[in-house]
């Protein structure tokens, strides 16, 4: 698929395929209402048009990212809304009596040695605070208040994130959740750059310069 991509927005490469592939092997009900949360290109909300929603949201905190999503989508024609906002702009639109049947989220995930993460740059793709978990915990804690009654969260991260922390805090907000996909893939250059410090955490094993992606599904009863 051809994609307009501004610098500093998040290219689509292996989560991004794996989560799309997840989607496609959920077998999304013709009509849903999706919402892509952080975005970037827009390539998983357009994916989902094409599977036959109804509607789809495409939600980014990055200026570029939205405007990377709306040129993409008037470049394939499809019917997508784009956004600028956050977790916290979705929860509100969803409690305004509009919540989503799948959410699809390619959050900031690998670990960062700051504190604060970044508000701007290409950085606020990826990073997600000293244990990655920074926006993840926030997810999983709003998930339910996202999606509607029978709806379904499709999650990707990396392993290095504890991926039984994400399970245990979804079923502990009444989600059903299990690993649906999984892919091992080597560093990508932000890992190869923090790998001796990743080592000295103790989040990777000496030596060690793959990781393990998986994509984690919470559905509401």
């Amino acid at each position: 698929m051809l994609l307009l991509r501004p610098p500093g927005v998040y290219a689509p490469q292996d989560d991004t395929w794996l989560l799309r592939q997840a989607l496609e092997d959920a077998a999304l009900a013709r009509g849903a209402r999706v919402l892509d949360l952080c975005a970037g290109t827009g390539v998983l909300a357009m994916a989902a048009l094409r599977m036959g929603a109804a509607e789809a949201v495409a939600l980014d905190a990055s200026p570029r990212a939205v405007l990377a999503a709306r040129c993409n989508a008037r470049l394939h024609r499809l019917p997508l809304t784009v956004r600028r906002g956050d977790l916290a702009d979705a929860v509100a639109e969803a409690r305004d009596g509009r919540g989503f049947d799948v959410v699809l989220a390619n959050p900031p995930y690998v670990p960062s040695p700051g504190e604060e993460l970044p508000r701007r740059g290409a950085a606020m793709c990826w990073d997600g605070g000293p244990d990655g978990r920074a926006v993840l915990d926030r997810l999983c804690a709003r998930a339910p208040a996202l999606l509607e009654p029978g709806g379904t969260l499709l999650m990707v991260h990396s392993e290095l994130c504890g991926v039984p922390t994400t399970l245990e805090s979804l079923r502990a907000e009444g989600l059903k959740s299990s690993v649906v996909a999984r892919t091992t893939i080597p560093f990508g250059p932000v890992l190869r750059s923090r790998a001796a410090w990743l080592e000295e955490r103790g989040l990777i094993a000496p030596g060690q310069r793959t990781e393990e992606l998986v994509v984690v599904r919470a559905d509401r009863p």
